[in-house]
């Protein structure tokens, strides 16, 4: 299924400072343990994400026969067709990227949405793709979260024992010896 070694999270250590994995769309966080159903929600996101995208060329279809049926010219189907394809292109790179890391800026995501919204088909596709391998997002996720824990864990071992009897410490110094 996944080539990421699972690692359960205890129910007890939810919520009590340590880190929480981040929720995932459909999945919420089944991903961390591939629990609750979480093999059922994959192929449910897999097969709703293919009809979602076949009811989508169906609607690009109806409105591309609009146009001959409008009798625009061959100039602006060709220019409709190239839109959509390269939007597609684009949306299709941008969301399988957006599973395998994080984007380095926000602001120039966020000025590719109109891009991303005509070339819907491409992110659905994506989607679809992704959702045969794993949950989408989840080893970017898991990763991140491996990483909290593991940083999580060295922090916290670092804070066991007395602190005065640690060298270096901000403890009381101890007074010399009167002999």
């Amino acid at each position: 299924m996944s080539e990421h070694p699972v690692r359960p999270v205890d129910p007890e250590q939810r919520g009590h400072g340590g880190p929480e994995p981040e929720a995932i769309r459909f999945f919420g966080t089944t991903w961390v343990g591939h629990d609750g159903g979480y093999a059922l929600r994959r192929v449910m996101v897999a097969a709703g994400s293919l009809v979602t995208t076949v009811a989508a060329c169906f609607v690009l279809r109806f409105a591309y026969e609009g146009l001959e049926i409008a009798d625009v010219g061959a100039f602006v189907g060709v220019l409709v067709i190239a839109v959509f394809s390269v939007c597609g292109a684009i949306a299709f790179r941008r969301t399988w990227d957006g599973f395998q890391r994080r984007p380095a800026d926000p602001a120039r995501e966020e000025s590719l949405r109109s891009v991303k919204t005509i070339g819907f088909i491409g992110s659905l596709v994506a989607y679809f793709l992704r959702s045969l391998v794993e949950a989408p997002g989840e080893g970017l996720r898991r990763a991140e979260y491996e990483t909290a824990v593991v940083q999580y864990e060295r922090r916290r071992g670092a804070r066991t024992g007395n602190p005065a009897a640690r060298g270096g410490g901000k403890g009381r110094k101890p007074k010399p010896k009167r002999t």
